[in-house]
């Protein structure tokens, strides 16, 4: 009876049947592709050329997933820039501690060569991979072991949780240039404040065809030392030592320079520094201690014509210790402190540069121009709390006003004050600078010839980071150049 209801009420009512068996037909289409998504993701989860394990997988920016999984020239030479520090603190950091629980770095299916380690080379195509077992593990993508064991080796540890050595000897090792270069130039730059209207630049620079065996004329150190009197006046001190009195190290941040030196041990700095000039000499010995979380990691810039690398191991710090100026010595205890480190080749090349500290945070900036300005680095605004960087902006230009006295080079001028605007995705902040004094030094030779500012100044920062309105206030270190 049901079924010859059914039918009647078909032949009777045949829009409205219609109208329900394509609905249904609908209804089913739509079943049939959330079933055949549901399969392919579970075949994707499953598959061995992914990477499986954890609730969000971070990949290379513009890599084609597909390519990955089959090995496709799409998936060749991709890397995950800085790995180490998202790894440590942007992803893994105290920051996200409340949201994130593991952060497990892995490399999937690189291309490799062997060859055997006797005979004739004839080399068999591999895939590798390698990922921390510990963290592999808690996002439950470890291995099962048949035989032998599994576990993180000290590099591994080094890796995802060094120690304050280990740290700071990874981010402040020393450098070999590529090539042969007389332009090549690597250096320690520490600055401090030794009170209201005082400061120091302090460097250790290495600069020519720098070599590790190499002791000869083409390459050298010298000690270059800044301060800024009480009452205005800049004093300069220099020393120079060949290559033969020079040493340091691409595994620290160790560096000897005559009779000066700097000593990294377990994330505090030791400097001696000694140079003459001034009317006399100056000798320093300091302890410089970084504040926790207040880096910034390397970042390199390279064309085939130049290479700038920069990293800040101390974006904030405090310094103690002896200053002598000819024989007058006074004690410095705690007085704020910052340590940067500079490598590259800088034939023709110049920069946008601050750094300075605020109630809350710290900011840095800068910008390499290459030679002729032709190649720059995408110029940066970071933001430093006490968790680490919370904010990376971008910037296009500074915008720089009015004119004042420099001192160091007679007729030379600097701006009065500037402004510049980082933006990134729906955060904008607003950068003021007051400029309140201004060293020139005469740089470069024949054709390029620029005068090198640095400038100390009153900074107020304002706009929105991470959805949270944002004032600060405080004074930094400002570098710019201008030519004549």
């Amino acid at each position: 009876m049901i079924a010859t209801l059914a039918f009647r009420h078909l032949l009777v009512k045949k829009a409205r049947s219609l109208f329900l068996l394509l609905g249904f037909a609908i209804g089913v289409g739509v079943m049939v592709v959330l079933l055949s998504v549901g399969e392919a993701m579970l075949d994707q989860s499953r598959d061995v050329a992914l990477v499986g394990g954890g609730e969000v997988t971070v990949l290379p920016q513009g890599i084609d997933v597909e390519a990955m999984r089959t090995g496709g020239l799409g998936a060749m030479f991709f890397t995950i820039e800085r790995a180490r520090f998202l790894t440590r603190q942007s992803l893994g950091g105290e920051r996200h501690g409340d949201i994130v629980r593991t952060v497990a770095p892995a490399i999937e299916g690189k291309l490799l060569y062997l060859c055997p380690a006797r005979g004739e080379c004839r080399p068999s195509a591999v895939r590798a991979g390698g990922e921390i077992p510990s963290r592999a593990s808690a996002l439950g993508a470890g291995l099962d072991v048949l035989e032998g064991h599994w576990h993180d080796s000290p590099s591994d540890s080094a890796y995802v949780a060094p120690t304050a050595q280990q740290l700071y000897d990874e981010m402040d090792r020393f450098h070999l240039p590529r090539s042969p270069d007389s332009t090549w130039g690597e250096w320690h730059y520490f600055n401090l404040v030794s009170g209201p209207d005082e400061w120091w630049y302090v460097t250790f620079l290495l600069g020519g065809e720098v070599s590790l065996t190499a002791r000869d004329d083409r390459w050298g150190g010298r000690m270059l030392i800044t301060h800024r009197r009480p009452d205005g006046r800049h004093d300069r001190y220099i020393a120079e030592v060949p290559a033969a009195g020079v040493a340091f190290d691409t595994v620290s941040a160790d560096v000897t320079i005559g009779e000066s030196f700097v000593r990294q041990r377990n994330g505090a700095y030791r400097l001696h520094a000694v140079a003459h000039g001034g009317g006399g000499n100056v000798r320093l010995d300091l302890a410089v201690r970084p504040d926790r979380n207040r880096y910034f990691p390397p970042v390199e810039l390279s064309d085939d014509r130049f290479l700038s690398g920069y990293v800040v191991p101390a974006l904030s710090a405090s310094a103690a210790g002896r200053i002598c100026v000819r024989e007058r010595c006074s004690e410095v205890k705690d007085v704020p402190a910052y340590h940067d480190h500079n490598w590259g080749v800088w034939r023709d090349v110049t920069w946008e540069w601050g750094a300075a500290r605020g109630e809350r945070l710290n900011l840095l900036y800068g910008g390499v121009y290459g030679p002729e300005r032709s190649t720059a680095s995408p110029f940066f605004l970071a933001l430093v709390d006490s968790l680490g960087v919370r904010r990376v902006f971008r910037f296009g230009k500074i915008g720089y006003v009015g004119s004042r006295a420099a001192d160091g080079v007679p007729g030379a001028r600097a701006p009065e004050r500037f402004t510049l605007t980082g933006t990134w995705e729906a955060d904008t902040v607003n950068l003021s600078v007051e400029v309140e004094h201004a060293l020139a030094t005469e740089m470069g030779a024949g054709s390029f010839r620029r005068l090198f500012l640095q400038m100390r100044g009153r900074f107020e920062l304002s706009g929105r980071v991470m959805g949270e309105s944002l004032r600060e206030r405080g004074r930094g270190f400002f570098e710019t150049y201008r030519t004549r």
